[in-house]
């Protein structure tokens, strides 16, 4: 299985709040994370930041590869916490696949689970978005 480079493949995004869609890819994703970070005063060096730019890495590309593509993104910060929500094409929960050989993946979503707080998954008519809470302290 050849699975394109996640991290330049443009999805499109629509802010939570109706706004016009935005082309998001996994960096650009991070990029939006970095400018809240630096804004709230976290180091973008800091083991904080590089859990919240895996969250929204694995996040985005779990979208773009195996949930249709990306229909929601919006990131904030609120109450000491980032508040990632992605939403995906696809009604399918995310699964942990057992890690076999010859067959790549299956690190992103007990990596997500591990470092996110919280993750709720809300079921849409025509897909989901998993909101993600990070600490930021």
């Amino acid at each position: 299985m050849n699975l394109p480079a996640a991290d330049n493949t443009p999805g499109s995004g629509r802010f939570e709040d109706g706004d016009q869609p935005v082309a998001v890819t996994p960096a650009a994703a991070r990029r939006s994370v970095a400018e809240l970070l630096e804004r709230a005063g976290i180091g973008l060096d800091s083991v904080i930041a590089a859990d919240a730019f895996m969250v929204t890495t694995e996040l985005v590309t779990n979208a773009l590869r195996h949930g249709g593509g990306l229909t929601v993104f919006h990131v904030a910060i609120t109450e000491g916490a980032l508040h990632l929500s992605v939403g995906d094409a696809s009604s399918r929960a995310p699964v942990a696949h057992p890690r076999t050989r010859g067959r790549p993946g299956g690190y992103g979503w007990p990596l997500i689970q591990q470092l996110a707080e919280h993750i709720a998954i809300t079921p849409l008519p025509n897909g989901k978005i998993i909101n993600a809470i990070l600490r930021l302290a």
